[in-house]
């Protein structure tokens, strides 16, 4: 079945305005359906199959967004905020119509992968805690984190508020000596989890004595962060990455 959309709407939601500027543009003859000048801003067109321009330029009409980012610190995951930058900030003006939104959110002070999106139902699914959709994190952790500590994780830790957390799988992939007589040792871990508690990884290795002192999420579901991805930059998902993303969301 064809989508059927009012022309403002579209058009609207395309970028070229709003719902008053497209009925001046209508008026001045500057968009055309067809090849036809339109007359009512309110007519309702399939933008699967009419063609539609305004002042000669193609509009490519998308309802859904998704991209990727790799969050800096010092950047809050949210679509607005009083004193700090947001997510939103860091994304083009060709971007501002489509009010997308974090999916999920990163603390301020942690880097890594966070997806952008406006589709509402798929944020659900892969939010949802009845997915337990799985998310790795790469941590410089000072202390020595230990096989103990990767058991303890395996089998469950009780934060400081009483809640046990869910398994987890913990990998030690450097353990690196005190620089200095006196100095913590640290360690280089990824962590993936199956639930997003507030301020979890960091809660978990402060329940085995050690404390987070980098934090960056490399993999939600199956999204893995572009290595090609600056902090601060980002690209549209794949076709490959936002069916299998739709697939993780579904199951």
């Amino acid at each position: 079945m064809a989508i059927k959309l009012r022309l403002d709407k579209l058009l609207a939601h395309s970028g070229f305005g709003t719902r008053s500027e497209i009925k001046l543009l209508v008026k001045r003859g500057s968009v055309r359906v067809n090849d036809k000048p339109v007359k009512d801003s309110g007519l309702q067109v399939q933008p699967d199959k009419d063609e539609i321009t305004v002042e000669g330029e193609a509009v490519r009409y998308r309802e859904f967004v998704y991209l990727m980012l790799n969050k800096p610190q010092g950047v809050v995951s949210a679509t607005e905020d009083n004193r700090d930058r947001t997510v939103l900030d860091l994304l083009d003006d060709d971007y501002a119509h489509f009010e997308l939104f974090p999916v999920g959110r990163l603390d301020k002070d942690t880097e890594g992968l966070l997806l952008l999106t406006n589709d509402g139902k798929l944020a659900h699914n892969l939010l949802s805690p009845r997915k337990h959709v799985p998310k790795t994190y790469y941590a410089v952790v000072e202390g020595y984190v230990e096989e103990a500590d990767a058991i303890a994780f395996r089998h469950g830790v009780e934060l400081d508020d009483g809640y046990k957390t869910m398994p987890a799988e913990l990998r030690i992939l450097e353990t690196m000596k005190p620089a200095a007589a006196g100095s913590p040792s640290e360690s280089r871990i990824e962590l993936t989890i199956m639930e997003g508690k507030f301020h979890q990884v960091k809660r978990m290795f402060q329940a085995v004595g050690k404390r987070v002192v980098f934090l960056k999420r490399i993999t939600m579901g199956p999204l893995s962060l572009d290595s090609s991805l600056q902090a601060g930059r980002y690209r549209e998902l794949t076709s490959e990455e936002l069916q299998k993303l739709r697939a993780h969301g579904e199951s």
